[in-house]
């Protein structure tokens, strides 16, 4: 398993990891109408995940903004923004910053993303900075989960991995 710090302590993460070629697993999120959403509502799109401990941060707040920014260029593709903030907290962050039209989706009711990606963050409860790339087939093309969680992902490499997959 993947060894993570945040704020440079050791944490426990608890979940089945995920590597390149695996099959994306389903979950089930929430999203900011509190709608169940999961990851088969946008089969047939190249997904760039970003998984964020609280968006509410400086470096989570700058992961979702650069993800939405660059993504939003790429054709068939979604990023969905995935925490354990309540999604009332992922409306009010979306309407202060002027992305009313970001997806971000709340994992707080029972960790079912967490668990099925292997990024819970034990001790804290919340999940381990980190970005996956599933194709329009269902299968990981990328991972990275972030060594130290309060640093930023590789931006490039995340986004270099969705505009290959361009149809």
């Amino acid at each position: 398993m993947t060894q993570v710090t945040f704020k440079h302590n050791p944490v426990t993460l608890v979940g089945t990891e995920r590597k390149v070629g695996d099959k994306a697993p389903n979950f089930t999120v929430v999203n900011r109408d509190l709608e169940e959403v999961t990851l088969h509502d946008y089969d047939g799109k190249v997904r760039l995940i970003s998984v964020v401990p609280s968006i509410d941060t400086s470096v989570c707040s700058t992961q979702t903004r650069k993800f939405n920014e660059e993504a939003s260029n790429l054709d068939n593709t979604v990023v969905l923004t995935i925490s354990v903030d309540l999604p009332f907290a992922q409306k009010k962050w979306c309407a202060a910053e002027g992305l009313p039209n970001a997806i971000t989706l709340s994992d707080h009711r029972d960790l079912s993303f967490g668990e099925a990606y292997g990024v819970i963050m034990k001790e804290l409860r919340l999940l381990a900075r980190s970005v996956f790339v599933v194709n329009t087939a269902g299968e990981i093309v990328y991972t990275e989960v972030v060594p130290e969680g309060s640093d930023h992902p590789n931006y490039e490499a995340a986004i270099e991995a969705a505009k290959k997959l361009k149809s």
